[in-house]
Formats: structure tokens, sequence, C-alpha cells
């Protein structure tokens, strides 16, 4: 078990539909992260960007994005985690992977497909909710439009830390803005939210926004600008166990069940 947890947020730019630029643009990325570093995280639909052309893009589990995953994770000896579009028993899925230093994976499939460009039409919603144990840390990693919906993101699993990776447009980011912080604070637990930048193929502008609160809902990061960049956070186990401790909000939050 680690005290802390270094984790590498990745803003980058994506190429639309083009797997094979974002790939050698985050391989680069990725190996200039120094080794102290325990998880790099990358944005939604990393290899392709948002886009609805599942028909045209998607890969199976045994294609070459997730082999490459795969492959950056044991070279550079650190887990990754983004997502992408994967085609599985002829469903295709927005699905996130969380790939450990060894090369094992854990899968999560976004549970609110988002109706307004009509993902929802395109690709399968998942079910379960993934908690991913890390270095004795419990992860619960999220996509995107499941930030609007508190209830799927409930800590009742006593998790350390959210992390939403997100293609999350410009002109609805205040709305990302507020709400990272909101899970972080009624969650009491760290809050990462991991957004690209740039045009996407149907014109739509990204400006980035990545950040990361504690469970306070203080900053953790110092990303002030729009542009590529990739900076390492460390979280504190100390840090949480203090102010749950003192403050113990977990213990009053209202018991049911999602059917």
């Amino acid at each position: 078990m680690s005290n802390t947890l270094n984790i590498a947020l990745v803003q980058t730019h994506l190429v639309w539909e083009n797997p094979i630029a974002n790939r050698t643009n985050l391989a680069h990325k990725i190996q200039a992260i120094s080794n102290d570093v325990d998880l790099v995280v990358l944005p939604e639909m990393f290899s392709t960007a948002f886009t609805m052309n599942a028909s045209e893009i998607s890969e199976p589990m045994t294609g070459k994005t997730v082999n490459w995953m795969i492959q950056q994770a044991k070279d550079n000896k650190v887990a990754i985690v983004g997502s992408l579009v994967i085609e599985d028993q002829n469903n295709f899925y927005n699905r996130l992977l969380f790939v450990y230093p060894d090369g094992t994976l854990n899968q999560y499939d976004k549970r609110h497909t988002f109706s307004l460009a009509g993902e929802d039409k395109i690709y399968t919603a998942g079910t379960k909710k993934l908690i991913v144990d890390y270095k004795g840390w419990k992860l619960c990693p999220m996509i995107c439009y499941d930030l609007r919906f508190p209830v799927w993101t409930r800590n009742i699993e006593d998790y350390d830390a959210l992390i939403y990776v997100a293609n999350w447009p410009k002109i609805r980011i205040h709305a990302w803005d507020a709400l990272l912080k909101a899970r972080a604070i009624e969650n009491m637990a760290y809050c990462i939210g991991v957004n690209r930048i740039g045009l996407d193929g149907n014109g739509y502008e990204y400006n980035g926004h990545t950040m990361a609160f504690d469970v306070l809902g203080n900053r953790k990061d110092t990303i002030t600008e729009s542009k590529e960049t990739v900076e390492v956070i460390s979280l504190s186990k100390d840090h949480i166990n203090k102010n749950r401790k003192k403050f113990n909000f977990l213990e009053d939050q209202d018991h049911f069940q999602i059917k």
C-alpha cells in the first residue's frame, strides 16, 4: 500500500478519427513522463476523438489500440487509463480501460451515453460501476457525461478518487468546472477530470480545463491554459483519512440502491 499516488494528467489535442497519429503523439508524451508516476490519465476516445462513426473506427479488444495501451503500460512501468471505441459481440461501446503496469486490465462501459449527440443510438450503455484497486488505492473511473449524474457516482464503496476522462466542449465548460468540484466535495474523495483541447471533425471546440480537486474541493493542479500539457499531481491517503475522520459526512448519506 502506498500513502501517495502520483498521477499524470494528459491534456492533449486529438486528431479526428486517426488512431495512428493519436497513438504516436500520446506515446511521446507518456515516454517523457518521469519514472515516479503511478498512473497516466488520457482523455475520452483518445485514439479517435468523440465520434459517432463507430462502424468505421471501432476496434476489438484484441485490436491495435488496446495492445498499444498494454505495451505502453509495460514499457513505461505505469498504469494507464482512457476510453476508446470498442466493438464487442456485435455491439459498440465507449469503453474505458484501466491497464496495470503488468499489462492486465479492467474495463468500464460508459453508463450515460450522450443523447444530445446521438451516442445512445450508436453505443450500448454500460450497467456496472468499476472500482479499481491499485497500490492500495480504490479508484472509480468514469466517462464524460457520467459527470452530470451524481447518484451513479455516490461513494458507497469508500473509494479514494474519482477519475473522469472526457471530450467536454467549450460551450458547456462552466458545467464541467462546477460539477468536478461538487463530485469531490459530496463524495469526500479526490476528483480528477482530464479533458481534450482543439477542434473535432464536427467543428466543436474543446478548451481543456483539466483539473483535480481534493476531498474539500481545493484545486490540486496548476493547469490554467488551453494548450497541450502534462501535469503530475500527488494524492495523499493522509489527507483523505484526516478529513473523513474530522467531518464524517459520508456516514450521513442516504441509503438506497440503483435498480
